[in-house]
This record gives structure tokens, C-alpha cells and sequence, in this order.
């Protein structure tokens, strides 16, 4: 089942992915361009258009209808580039953590229901991936969207130095005291198929990414390199990709300096450099 192609589809009773066409070795299968809607209701929630591709804005279009407003989880070209022209092309507004992405007067941000009809979506933080990143949570499915800071398969980059570390594991650590809580059982990301358990995943984020960091620390050792000199060296983050990252396809090894930046960056902040 996990190895069948991904091609969005419709999930709950409120939830509606369009795939956008723009598959890649960043962004799987293509971004998830959801649409929520309530039962009975002729009014829809269109969240991340995606790029600027014509048949997919058709097909977004088509499956939205009568567009009460655009939501964004982050200002990523690949969720956000078509947001503008979507929203002027149904007549509606964009609503963002960036003003940058905003279309209209109304922000959005950690707190913020957003009601259409019997739809309510709750806001919550989640930066790391990115310093504007935010997760919708649908409380009448108990699903939670998550953009770029979960994803349908695999794991997400945190590229420094937009992308934070201390702050990806704060929101990691949040979604899974609400799985916990079961507010949220479901994970719908912005890549990849819907996640049907979510709490298990939010277990291996979390694993992964200290393993990561000890996999960082351990390539530390073998390139003798002190805490006070690590952030001044420049080419220390693609020597630490070559040790820790030798069995990714090399083609993921630029997104993966990022990551190794943001860790020495998170090990310098913290003053855990050596694990405890």
C-alpha cells in the first residue's frame, strides 16, 4: 500500500487533496493542494494553490467551487507561488502567517479559527521548517494539515537559516501532545499521502531527529573540529553531509547541507554538543 502512487483524492468528510503536477526529488509526489469543505455547504477552504500551473488551478478551481478564502502553511514557492492569482481569479482573499503572501487586510496566526459555514479550522504554530510555518487543525475530523513540518513520506528539511531547529522540535514535540491528547489523529501533509495514524509518526520524527543530531555529534569527533570554530568553517557542513548523509542520493545532499547547518547551529545555541 505505501509503495502505490500518490494521487490525492478526497479523505473525511470535509477534505478534498488536488496534487498539483510538480513532482520532485524535494517535493515527492507533488504539493497537496487541499480543499475543505462542510457537508451541505457550497462555500470552500483552498489551502496552498501551489505553483503556477494552469490545469492544476483548473482542477482546484473545479473541485472548490465558491471559494470563501485561501490559507496558507508557509510562504515556500511550491505551496505558495499561484496564491495571489488563485485568490484574484475566485475573488477571495489570502490569508498568512507573511504579509508578503497575503492577499487582503487579515493575517493569520497561532489561535485564529477560521469558520466558513459548519467549517472550523484552528491555527496553530508550528515554525522549524520555516519561520512562518503553520498547521491547520480540522477538530470535526480530527485531522491536522501540516504542510512541510510533516510529511506524507519521509522526513522534511530544516534549512538554515530560515528553517530552526530548536523551534521544529518545539512544534514536533506540540502536534504529538495533541495526538497525545487525541485532538488529532490524522495527519494530511503537503506532500505525500494522508497519514492515518499520526501519532506513530510524530514518534519517528522525533527519534529521527535526535539520531540525526548524534550522527552529527559522532562526525564531529572524527573530524576534530571544537564547538568555538565550528560555525566560523564555512565547508564544515558539506564534510559532515559526506560522513552522515553517505547513503542519501547525492542529488538530496545540497538540502541536506542546510539541515547540517541548522543541527550546528542548534548544538551551538543549546551547548549540547556532547549529547547530555
Amino acid at each position: 500500500m505505501a509503495d502505490e502512487p500518490w494521487v490525492g483524492g478526497s479523505f473525511g468528510s470535509v477534505g478534498t487533496c488536488v496534487l498539483a503536477p510538480n513532482a520532485s526529488p524535494m517535493t515527492l509526489d507533488g504539493t497537496n493542494t487541499w480543499v475543505l469543505r462542510a457537508f451541505d455547504s457550497s462555500r470552500s477552504v483552498v489551502i496552498d494553490p501551489g505553483p503556477p500551473d494552469p490545469g492544476h488551478l483548473d482542477a482546484v478551481a473545479s473541485a472548490a467551487g465558491d471559494v470563501a478564502v485561501v490559507l496558507l502553511t508557509h510562504h515556500h514557492l511550491d505551496h505558495a507561488e499561484a496564491a495571489r492569482a488563485f485568490a484574484e481569479r475566485v475573488g477571495c482573499g489570502v490569508r498568512a502567517l507573511d504579509p508578503a503572501c497575503r492577499l487582503g487586510s487579515e493575517g493569520l496566526g497561532e489561535g485564529d479559527v477560521v469558520a466558513v459555514d459548519d467549517l472550523e479550522v484552528h491555527v496553530v504554530a508550528t515554525p522549524g521548517h520555516t519561520a512562518d510555518s503553520l498547521s491547520f487543525v480540522i477538530p470535526s475530523e480530527r485531522a491536522v494539515l501540516t504542510g512541510d513540518t510533516v510529511l506524507g513520506r519521509g522526513t522534511t528539511v530544516v534549512a538554515h537559516p530560515d528553517g530552526e531547529l530548536g523551534a521544529y522540535l518545539a512544534s514536533l514535540n506540540r502536534l504529538h501532545a495533541l495526538a497525545e491528547a487525541h485532538e488529532i489523529g490524522s495527519i494530511w501533509p503537503g506532500h505525500g499521502p494522508v497519514i492515518e495514524s499520526a501519532l506513530p509518526v510524530l514518534d519517528h520524527y522525533l527519534s529521527h531527529r535526535q539520531e540525526r543530531l548524534d550522527q552529527v555529534r559522532e562526525a564531529l569527533r572524527v573530524l576534530d573540529v571544537p564547538l568555538s570554530e565550528a560555525n566560523a568553517d564555512d565547508t564544515l557542513p558539506r564534510r559532515v553531509v559526506e560522513i552522515v548523509y553517505v547513503d542519501v542520493d547525492p542529488v538530496l545532499w545540497p538540502a541536506a547541507e542546510l539541515s547540517v547547518r541548522a543541527q550546528l547551529d542548534y548544538l551551538a545555541r543549546s551547548g549540547d554538543w556532547n549529547g547530555g
